[in-house]
């Protein structure tokens, strides 16, 4: 695939996927919103990639949004079925994504660091979702998902004010995992990357899948339909279901085959 407005590198089972518009912060508009749709499609389906690192080229913005400049000069907007940068509408991928945030995050890229399922930031890292200021809302998940993630009245506060958050505070509010010292966010989101890809990734998608699955009901309902999930019947089905216990026994590293 000729990528145009992202790079994507594979380490291992790693796929790093870098938004590439440098010079407008790395804002998407609609060309970009596909090809990362198809991007994501790709990981997804490949069985030998198991976690993925989203981050940004250069030094100063993670994503600024959605390209506003591109559309007051009548660009046309929309994206793909996986939501703003093919991502914040993909409820079927149960493999880690991790956002390594190496500057600016706002609005639509604010959303794209709220759908991955971690946030390393670097400490010059800012967050807003800040569409009301230009007679918009924070409707690719953002109204959604941060109430979610660190309550209802702190996400009111940040929303309704449309105010910029360090990655500090992003970290005391409790929607960034680590703060890093700048230039640093990608190396760290490599770290934990690595750290998962330790683990059965049969065992870490069953396990993404049940969180996500059971928070939309109760608790009794959660633990009573967990191992009717997909990705949770697969694990029992998998070759790393045998081969983790065997390896316990057997006081030796396993051998993950991630099926």
């Amino acid at each position: 695939m000729d990528l145009k407005f992202s790079k994507v590198t594979r380490k291992g089972p790693i796929t790093i996927i870098t938004l590439s518009r440098p010079e407008v912060y790395n804002a998407l508009h609609i060309d970009a919103h596909f090809e990362l749709n198809k991007v994501f499609d790709d990981f997804s389906a490949d069985p030998e990639q198991w976690v993925a690192i989203v981050t940004g080229a250069g030094d100063k913005a993670f994503c600024a949004g959605n390209d506003l400049k591109w559309q007051a000069a009548g660009g046309k907007r929309g994206w793909d079925k996986g939501g703003f940068a093919g991502l914040t509408s993909r409820f079927d991928c149960d493999k880690p994504i991790i956002a390594a945030v190496n500057g600016v995050a706002m609005g639509g890229g604010f959303e794209i660091a709220l759908a991955c399922d971690l946030i390393i930031a670097s400490d010059n890292a800012t967050f807003a979702l800040p569409e009301p200021r230009v007679g918009l809302a924070a409707l690719a998940g953002g109204v959604h998902r941060l109430p979610r993630q660190i309550g209802l009245k702190r996400a009111m506060g940040m929303i309704l004010t449309a105010r910029h958050v360090s990655a500090k505070e992003g970290f005391e509010l409790g929607f960034v995992n680590e703060v890093v010292p700048a230039g640093e966010a990608l190396a760290a989101a490599e770290r934990w990357a690595e750290t998962i890809c330790k683990n059965s990734p049969m065992s870490i998608r069953a396990s993404k899948q049940a969180i996500q699955r059971g928070l939309d009901g109760s608790l009794e309902q959660a633990i009573a339909e967990q191992r009717e999930y997909p990705a949770v019947k697969a694990m029992a089905a998998s070759q790393d279901y045998i081969e983790g216990p065997k390896a316990f026994a057997e006081k030796r590293p396993p051998k993950w085959l991630g099926r």
